[in-house]
């Protein structure tokens, strides 16, 4: 059946999903599989939200698409709803469809703002597959393609669990950052433009930054005059237990690029930043067209869930059963040596699967085989691939249930018997 599709990234999983609803997907024999990855980590809703499906079905009747001078109701809603709930700086709003897209325009603010050309991402960062977000990605799919963008810079991803600036449970995160500081300026040709980051590296292994971290890498961007952005396509609303990651320790970005939890799974992203950097582009004749920009419906569907998310208080929820979660992933650690390490903030959370903790060798065979092996007993839980194929990136919709919560890690307990003997 799938031998006319393209691997786009790797073999496909033998389930083919035929329906989904909640926090479930639904396979051809009508077997229920708990979804705790919200599809590619963007359902935050669940599936077929019940006025997610009545807004797409109003949207596309009355309003699907328009050229792209066109401004629309729905997309002058949504950029109203979400400078409602962010900071006063970050007040101009530019949707699109995908996260690289966000990205992508982004970086080409902060390079016309700037006049700078360098770009700064964590050595195991992930913002995309198009050419400048794939420039400043460094955690996977840079080989074979040809050479990046010229300018693109790593600085050492702040992982407690395994940085070598971590000994003996003492971690000098700020030795660390220095240092990375010290190596980019000797690599630098003095054209800095930004730093992107995630607030929590997601395709790195849930890596959370240390608490000052942030703070900390805002400085040094102000003292080299690049401009910080903060790419919170899997951290922002609700997920982390915060409406966006970055007011945990009260650092606002000079731009914000959303996108997955945005459109709750459909395809609707946004770059969010100042007045001023909004002012500076548009007067150096900024332009960054793409096919749907600025489009009805996908921006209709983005109000809702912005309205859902505040309204039902998810953000909250997300803190309170994430807690709960990781508190039951930690007692499975206790229980089983292959886990190495639990971590993340809110309903993304990681699981890190090792030979010994003494080595903190990857158990990555291990790693596929709890994965396949939970699929089998009815749960997706997602497992990086290759180098990250030891670790569960665990993201449930903000709907999840305790019981559903209970049933996962039960999954997972029961995978982890079988498979570590």
């Amino acid at each position: 059946m799938t031998h006319h599709v393209f691997r786009y990234g790797g073999e496909f999983s033998e389930l083919i999903i035929q329906h989904a609803s909640g926090a479930c997907v639904y396979g051809p024999d009508g077997r229920e599989v708990l979804d705790f990855t919200s599809g590619q980590m963007s359902g935050i809703l669940g599936h077929s939200h019940p006025e997610i499906v009545a807004t797409v079905r109003s949207a596309i009747a009355e309003l699907d698409h328009v050229h792209s001078s066109f401004l629309s109701e729905p997309v002058l809603r949504l950029t109203e709803v979400l400078t409602d709930i962010l900071p006063e700086s970050l007040s101009k709003v530019l949707p699109l469809s995908t996260g690289g897209e966000s990205n992508e325009a982004a970086l080409r603010m902060a390079k016309m703002t700037t006049g700078g050309f360098e770009v700064v991402g964590f050595d195991r960062s992930w913002h995309g597959v198009t050419g400048g977000a794939a420039s400043s990605t460094f955690c996977g799919a840079r080989q074979g393609y040809g050479p990046t963008l010229p300018g693109a810079l790593a600085l050492p991803t702040p992982d407690a669990y395994r940085s070598p600036f971590a000994t003996n449970g003492d971690y000098d995160w700020r030795a660390e950052l220095d240092f990375g500081f010290e190596m980019l300026d000797r690599q630098s040709v003095g054209r800095y433009a930004a730093v992107i980051a995630e607030p929590i590296l997601s395709a790195a292994g849930i890596v959370e930054l240390p608490v000052g971290y942030l703070k900390a890498l805002k400085v040094k961007c102000t003292e080299r005059g690049m401009l910080l952005i903060l790419d919170e396509a899997q951290t922002g609303l609700g997920r982390t237990g915060d409406r966006f990651a970055f007011e945990h320790e009260g650092v606002v970005p000079d731009i914000l690029t959303l996108s997955k939890t945005l459109g709750a799974g459909l395809p609707l992203s946004a770059t969010i930043t100042s007045l001023e950097i909004e002012q500076q582009c548009h007067d150096q004749g900024f332009v960054f067209y793409t096919t749907h920009a600025a489009d009805p419906l996908p921006a209709a569907v983005g109000a809702k869930v912005v309205e859902i998310i505040v309204r039902d208080a998810l953000a909250e929820r997300a803190r309170e059963l994430g807690g709960y979660m990781k508190e039951q992933l930690l007692v499975l650690k206790q229980r089983h040596a292959p886990i190495g390490d639990v971590r993340g903030r809110g309903l993304l959370l990681g699981v890190e699967l090792v030979a010994d903790r003494e080595s903190k060798t990857p158990a990555r065979e291990l790693g596929v085989e709890v994965s396949r092996r939970s699929l089998e007993l009815g749960a997706s839980l997602n497992i990086g691939r290759h180098s990250m194929a030891n670790i569960f990136r665990i993201a449930p919709p903000l709907t999840v249930t305790r019981e559903q919560i209970d049933t996962a890690v039960a999954i997972l307990d029961q995978a982890l018997t079988e498979c570590a003997r």
